[in-house]
């Protein structure tokens, strides 16, 4: 998943699927707690992203399945967009990314991201620079 995808909730706490990436996100989809760079967001996972994670989490000792592990399944909310291909957020999940209406919706490969616009806006100009990208570069193997 690619691009960044300006967004507003409605009066109900609803979202639009963006265009490009209802193909991919599919019919159901999962959204849960997520950060990026010390920022709350939110992210969304497809239905074989989420089942990978439920397996990774499965296979943890119970130990390790406590504490902040489980906080990302107990908060998730299963997304079924209607025919107009909105999908509702819980409002614990809007508090913790803060988001209040505008939204930025964006790929990050395998997954997207839900965040609060102004968030976002600072997230970005945060990690916009020429040592941040060259190292994410590196890391990616370019």
């Amino acid at each position: 998943m690619i691009g960044k995808y300006p967004a507003k909730l409605d009066d109900k706490n609803r979202l639009f699927v963006p265009a490009k990436l209802r193909g991919e996100l599919g019919e159901d989809f999962y959204v849960t707690l997520g950060v990026n760079c010390g920022h709350r967001c939110l992210t969304v996972y497809t239905a074989a992203e989420w089942q990978n994670l439920s397996d990774n989490f499965n296979a943890l000792s119970l130990s390790q399945r406590s504490g902040a592990t489980s906080l990302i399944f107990m908060n998730a909310t299963e997304c079924n967009p209607d025919k107009q291909f909105r999908f509702s957020l819980t409002q614990f999940l809007l508090d913790y990314a803060g988001i209040s209406r505008e939204v930025m919706i964006v790929g990050r490969a395998g997954q997207a991201e839900i965040w609060d616009a102004a968030e976002f806006e600072a997230f970005e100009a945060e990690n916009l620079t020429p040592e941040k990208l060259l190292a994410s570069l590196e890391a990616i193997g370019l």
